[in-house]
């Protein structure tokens, strides 16, 4: 487990944390919603709103990175963190999952009601079979980046950047 003893941070250490987490989320979570969005793109020839698109991609990445941020703060999604770290990795993947899919819709339904003006044609344009695999390739996205969280979270900050980071680094006894 992490250092219980290490000394407290000040509120400007823990700000630049913060501030770096964000960050690292935002690009992280930009990086494959803007993936998704060059797919799309190219999948549906639809190159009419591609600045939109991305804008939208860019958007949800820095959305969902301070969702992630907050979810962590009021721990909401500190429910299975005793037991098995794969039931943790997994529960948090899914839980956020589902976060984004509600702001996949919501981001759909404001980018068709821009187009068309109308809300009930705006709700009706909205397509729930792409929403749904746009949310499942998502799931897969949060996988790895919740298992390097959860290990970092176990492992302790220092001792988890060093094995990443630092060449020939090997896990302290």
């Amino acid at each position: 487990m992490a250092d219980e003893t290490a000394p407290k941070k000040t509120m400007k250490q823990k700000a630049a944390h913060e501030g770096m987490e964000l960050l690292i989320l935002t690009a992280y979570l930009g990086f494959f919603f803007c993936a998704l969005t060059t797919y799309k793109t190219l999948l549906l020839k639809g190159y009419e709103s591609v600045s939109l698109d991305y804008g939208f991609a860019l958007l949800n990445a820095l959305i969902i990175a301070k969702v992630i941020l907050i979810g962590d703060f009021i721990k909401v999604v500190h429910k299975y963190e005793a037991k098995a770290l794969v039931l943790s990795v997994f529960y948090k993947a899914l839980v956020y999952g589902l976060f984004v899919f509600a702001f996949h819709l919501i981001e759909e339904v404001i980018k068709n009601l821009i187009h068309h003006g109308d809300f009930g044609k705006a709700l009706h344009e909205v397509k729930l079979d792409q929403a749904a695999i746009r949310c499942l390739i998502i799931f897969c996205t949060f996988i790895p980046l919740f298992g390097f969280r959860e290990l970092r979270r176990v492992m302790g900050e220092e001792e988890f950047h060093a094995l990443i980071f630092r060449s020939g680094a090997a896990a302290k006894p």
